[in-house]
């Protein structure tokens, strides 16, 4: 049983100031406001939104498979094609997901802001507030979100965030245009200057998924009195959720930093997950599975102990380092920020048989995409994370065509 969560339910900070603002304000006081939702401190460049249509790469490129437009079964697949680009002037952005009328809700790791871009054809990017509970340093900050399935009757989304002592699962509702003060359901997940996990995804059954990273310490992977190197599934309130595997958050271990969780339309739940030197890995998540991290790093092979799980697909770190993943029309679509390009994975009879790459190197590095109510993908910029290269108007968000 996991020791080191505390699953409890209580009022994070003062209260939040319930405002939108236009992002093309420069700065905001510095009134040495507390909240843990808030207005405070000199804005980052403003990000812009943007309804003009980009011209796409047309010429998808692979440097794993030798014919990309063509499947391995024979078939021929339409190459993704950037329509427009949402947004442009964002720093970070790191969590995606949509509310029921089609506005999206992005996080910023960085500057700790929650951002809300309508759907209409100008894109509007508003700010809902500014998480001082979050304590960007490295890999942390504030990361993912996660719009409840009921937002329509209880208006909560779920946050994922650092602190100065842990990674912790939250939860808050937009209320006229703000975010009320945070509810922290779980913490206690070990954080670190790298390797915090932190993608939270809604599954069919109705509990929250939540991805953690071992945060630079591989044993704590394998150590079923830790929440990190796993994936967790918990309720609404933060509790383990009834029948996982046992009477603890943890639904899979062996993790050495799970940044992408998908379901694909059969339920199966599938995740992306960072390498060390030789393989990333994306998995098939099975509970109670255990993924072998760091005993294994990629497939283990026939000497690996049969108690470990073997990835479906393995990658060449410097061709992936993979983060978001998202599922649309059959494929998962996979999000590399060393690799600088879109992986699509055919899944075929519930397993992954056949990956392509597309973009590859024309907008840097990628972290997060996500299925959109219409059916695009959103993909995410990951440029100004102080491991990339930002070119005029990064980060921004690109609306694909899949």
């Amino acid at each position: 049983m996991a020791t080191s969560g505390r699953r409890r339910r209580r009022v994070a900070g003062a209260a939040a100031l319930p405002l939108v603002l236009a992002l093309a304000v420069s700065g905001c006081d510095q009134g040495g406001n507390e909240s843990t939702v808030s207005l405070t401190g000199t804005a980052p460049p403003s990000p812009q939104g943007s309804g003009v249509p980009q011209a796409p790469n047309t010429d998808p490129t692979s440097t794993d498979d030798p014919s990309p437009a063509p499947g391995n079964d024979g078939t021929k697949n339409n190459a993704p094609k950037v329509v427009d680009t949402i947004a442009t002037g964002l720093a970070a952005p790191w969590g995606l997901d949509f509310f029921p009328d089609g506005d999206a809700i992005v996080t910023e790791r960085d500057t700790q802001r929650v951002l809300r871009i309508s759907s209409g054809r100008r894109h509007r990017v508003s700010v809902l507030g500014v998480l001082d509970a979050a304590a960007p340093e490295g890999e942390g900050g504030l990361l993912g979100v996660a719009v409840s399935p009921d937002f329509e009757t209880d208006q909560t989304i779920y946050l994922y965030l650092t602190t100065g002592s842990d990674n912790r699962v939250v939860r808050t509702q937009v209320v006229n245009g703000g975010l009320t003060p945070l509810e922290v359901l779980l913490d206690g997940i070990p954080n670190g200057f790298i390797h915090d996990g932190g993608r939270l995804e809604f599954g069919p059954d109705g509990y929250l998924y939540v991805s953690t990273g071992e945060s630079g310490t591989p044993a704590l992977a394998q150590d079923r009195d830790s929440l990190g190197g796993k994936v967790l599934r918990i309720t609404t309130d933060g509790e383990p959720a009834p029948d996982n595997p046992s009477d603890s958050p943890i639904w899979t271990l062996g993790h050495r930093n799970v940044q992408g969780l998908a379901f694909d339309e059969r339920g199966n739940l599938w995740a992306s997950e960072f390498g060390q030197d030789a393989f990333d890995e994306l998995n098939k998540i099975v509970a109670g599975g255990n993924y072998g991290w760091p005993q294994v790093e990629g497939t283990g092979g026939p000497d690996a102990p049969r108690r470990f799980t073997d990835p479906q697909q393995t990658w060449d770190v410097a061709d992936a380092s993979p983060s978001g993943l998202a599922y649309a029309d059959g494929f998962l679509w996979m999000a590399a920020l060393r690799g600088e390009r879109l992986w699509r994975v055919k899944l075929k009879g519930g397993r992954a048989v056949d990956r392509t790459a597309y973009f590859v190197g024309d907008y840097g590095r990628m972290r997060t995409i996500a299925r959109a109510p219409d059916g695009t993908l959103w993909v995410t910029t990951s440029n100004r994370d102080g491991r990339g290269d930002p070119a005029d108007g990064d980060d921004r968000i690109l609306r694909l065509r899949p």
